[in-house]
């Protein structure tokens, strides 16, 4: 029986319901997501018609992701979108003619990373925009205001129906919430990179999802011992332990894992049907750098 992204249940995500186990395009420019044109065409159209197939209705892309568009894909394998599909968009980054990614944060560049959007998307209003703030590995502190206020004023407008903000601390996600509704905060969080545990209860509370950003550890993927000890034990992947772990910690974590492969697509969303128990979620607590050291299962 094929496994489809029900399974993972389901959390607000603005004015919809979104299945939990969504799809990040990350990895569909090329290794290391480094700007380079999509290995193939065809198989990179293939996932994504696949994830939605399979009950996948958040995707996640944004000009992080290179320039070469993505965005172009998505309309190719999707347009018209189904209703029930929200595609999220980061700004706040462009890329150089020297190949690497600046902070575009100014007014101008965000108006033009919007129109950008709709055009290669191929609609007239954005479902979601996240603000993607600077800093690596980890968000700087820095006001984001200005750019707020621009994102809330093209809001407005309505070219955006809802807003977020991504690579934010708890102090940037309050003050962008003073300046207008943001539906969903979209950080780096995983079994082992755990800093952001706070804001996800926070946001829990509230009723707001953490939208879980290279859920696998992105590059390098996720290498804990601890995480391949339990994956023996169940006799499953670490990849789809991660993930399962990611749905128990907290009922607003909404995971975007990526891949350009349908097989390993279908893998990650087997995470939706695995159950673990109090053994193994206790071990997998451990490995985290906040809650303290690992030890045996």
């Amino acid at each position: 029986m094929t496994i489809t992204a029900e399974r993972s249940g389901q959390f607000a995500l603005g004015d919809r319901l979104a299945n939990r186990l969504g799809y990040g395009t990350m990895r569909l420019t090329g290794p290391d997501a480094a700007g380079r044109p999509p290995p193939d065409r065809t198989t990179t159209i293939a996932v994504l018609r696949r994830a939605v197939d399979l009950g996948v209705d958040h995707i996640d892309t944004g000009d992080y992701e290179g320039p070469h568009k993505v965005t172009d894909l998505i309309r190719k394998a999707l347009h018209p979108y189904p209703v029930e599909l929200t595609i999220t968009v980061d700004v706040g980054a462009r890329w150089t003619t020297e190949g690497r990614w600046v902070q575009a944060l100014s007014s101008d560049d965000l108006g033009r990373a919007v129109q950008d959007h709709l055009v290669h998307l191929g609609v007239d209003v954005l479902d979601v925009v996240n603000l993607r703030m600077p800093g690596f590995p980890e968000p700087v502190e820095q006001s984001l205001a200005e750019p707020m206020e621009t994102l809330a004023a093209l809001q407005q407008q309505g070219l955006i129906r809802h807003l977020g903000v991504s690579n934010v601390t708890t102090q940037g996600f309050a003050e962008a919430e003073a300046i207008a509704r943001i539906v969903c905060v979209q950080n780096h969080y995983d079994v082992t990179h755990r800093h952001d545990d706070p804001l996800v209860d926070a946001l829990a509370r509230l009723g707001i999802p953490f939208v879980a950003c290279s859920p696998l550890g992105g590059f390098p993927p996720i290498q804990a011992p601890g995480l391949a000890r339990v994956a023996a034990v169940l006799e499953t992947t670490e990849t789809e332990v991660a993930l399962t772990w990611l749905l128990a910690r907290s009922p607003n974590i909404l995971p975007i894992p990526s891949t350009r492969a349908v097989a390993h697509l279908e893998q990650n969303l087997e995470a939706g049907a695995r159950v673990l128990g109090p053994v193994e979620l206790e071990a997998l607590d451990r490995i985290g750098s906040v809650v303290g050291p690992e030890e045996d299962l």
